[in-house]
């Protein structure tokens, strides 16, 4: 399978061999599982603090003749506070128990609680092949709803020493992606309260360049609105197929195609075992 690889002024210069990553067969319910097991662990470990809701000196006694109890009362068995007193009436508000003001919650999440997941290794490389073949396919990128006139996955190694955000900008021009980038550039504030939580806004996905190391182009690329700088070796179903949807608009650089080839990344290691030395074993005459 052979790919064009366009310069710095956007237009073709030659061609290159794809790897045998890009060849494998689409697995949309490995990319679903793998990318689950992504965003739980990185999630953040978040819980109620252990005394809420229980500090309040709370106590109902319902025995008879009991100072400040609800015996003979037609009260709830409520666990209250008093507020005010009359003699031997008091002012009751309910607490400690769940359902009640500032009460305690019945089960409140725990920050030990452990969120990760796990997934076999065979499993999660066979989801990243699958997620990088995905990028080649103009209609699964179409339907992700990324908008180019010539789907462009292989870009010269140069595109790696761009080192301003306007030498991006300019370039992604030239590949014919100004709709991409207009649409990437509007954001929606979040229903909810996820304003509240230093999320205000919902960006969109925009175009994933892959590099071969850590370059110019990883701080240069961070100030465009939904693009994203990955080294070939630390890619992931996450940032390939973001959501488990495959199909994310990809820019290989020639570089990092060589390396994915050269190394053969995301396919099984194998270890050569040391032979063992056989002895031979001296004939008596």
């Amino acid at each position: 399978m052979k790919a064009d690889i366009y310069g710095m002024d956007g237009k073709k210069s030659k061609s290159v061999n794809l790897p045998k990553q890009f060849s494998e067969s689409i697995r949309p319910d490995l990319i679903k599982k793998a990318n689950e097991v992504v965003e739980a662990n990185l999630q953040q470990p978040y819980g109620a603090y252990p005394g809420a809701g229980i500090r309040a000196a709370a106590e109902m006694s319902r025995r008879r003749k009991a100072f400040k109890g609800s015996y003979g009362h037609g009260m709830s068995r409520v666990p209250r506070k008093h507020s005010w007193r009359r003699g031997t009436q008091f002012g009751y508000t309910g607490a400690f128990a769940p359902g009640t003001v500032s009460g305690r919650r019945a089960h409140p999440p725990k920050a030990d609680q452990d969120r990760s997941k796990d997934i076999n290794k065979n499993e999660r490389r066979l989801a990243i092949r699958s997620a990088i073949s995905s990028t080649i396919i103009p209609d699964l990128v179409q339907a992700r709803g990324h908008r180019f006139k010539e789907l462009v996955s292989v870009v010269d190694s140069k595109v790696e020493s761009l080192n301003k955000t306007k030498d991006v900008k300019s370039f992604l021009l030239k590949l014919s992606l100004k709709d991409e980038l207009s649409r990437v550039s509007v954001r929606k504030v979040r229903p909810g309260r996820g304003k509240m939580r230093n999320r205000k806004y919902r960006t969109k996905k925009g175009p994933l360049f892959v590099v071969s190391k850590n370059c110019p182009l990883t701080d240069s690329a961070i100030n465009i609105q939904g693009v994203d700088v990955c080294e070939v070796r630390n890619l992931n179903v996450n940032l390939l197929a973001p959501g488990g949807q495959p199909g994310r608009m990809t820019i290989f650089s020639e570089e990092a195609i060589n390396q994915m080839e050269k190394n053969k990344l995301f396919f099984k290691s194998i270890k050569e075992k040391p032979k063992k030395e056989v002895k031979k074993k001296e004939i008596k005459k």
